[in-house]
């Protein structure tokens, strides 16, 4: 098991954690960040959609609550990308930059996944362009499970599904999810992790990637 050294110097890292819904992404989030802490690491943990004026307009139409055209929502989407990454008080680019790691539940390749089933995906990476050109991750972590048991754990843990959270829909995110690190192969740093085993060894399986990337 492998540890960062309290004498090394840790530098600002950008690591994004993907996955569809109830892929056990955000406990991972919480796992690394507790671990990277607790080798002296600055660390910051956040999500997208942000919780900004765009992503609270996106989570209501996330809920279904204020219908909207998908390209709508990908836009937005994007929008809310490119202020996380500027805010100038807690601004992605501006962490990095300053030494922080900063662990992400979500970014652009979540758009490509979702908002592809609706348009080409080019379209949604074009929109995405000046965000990639702000910041690459260091590592994309895909934690890969199977839709029917991600669907299962969303029914048990809430009481109203949002409206990518159909076993359809999950199926082809996650088919989407893989054209996008093919399309994009030899760009981006991605690696796909097998989230069906247990937390403990999906997080040892995690810490062991980004440790290559420290």
């Amino acid at each position: 098991m492998k540890e960062i050294g309290l004498g090394k110097e840790i530098r600002g890292r950008f690591v994004v954690f993907e996955g569809i819904d109830g892929s056990g992404k955000t406990t991972q989030v919480e796992l690394l960040c507790k671990r990277l802490a607790s080798q002296g690491a600055r660390t910051f943990a956040t999500c997208e959609p942000t919780d900004g004026p765009v992503g609270r307009l996106i989570r209501q139409m996330l809920s279904g609550c204020l219908p909207a055209d998908q390209r709508t929502i990908a836009s937005l989407f994007a929008a809310d990308r490119t202020e996380h990454l500027m805010d100038s008080e807690t601004g992605i680019r501006r962490m990095v930059d300053n030494g922080t790691i900063v662990v992400c539940d979500r970014y652009y390749f979540s758009s490509y996944a979702y908002h592809s089933q609706y348009m080409d995906m080019e379209w949604v990476i074009q929109a995405n362009r000046l965000n990639a050109d702000i910041l690459k991750p260091d590592i994309t972590l895909f934690i890969d499970v199977d839709p029917q048991i991600c669907l299962k754990r969303l029914q048990t843990t809430r009481k109203h599904l949002e409206i990518y959270e159909k076993i359809d829909i999950m199926k082809q995110v996650r088919a989407n999810y893989l054209a996008a690190f093919h399309r994009l192969d030899g760009q981006e740093r991605v690696v796909v992790i097998d989230g069906n085993d247990s937390v403990e060894n999906v997080a040892e399986a995690v810490w062991k990637q980004v440790c290559l990337v420290i």
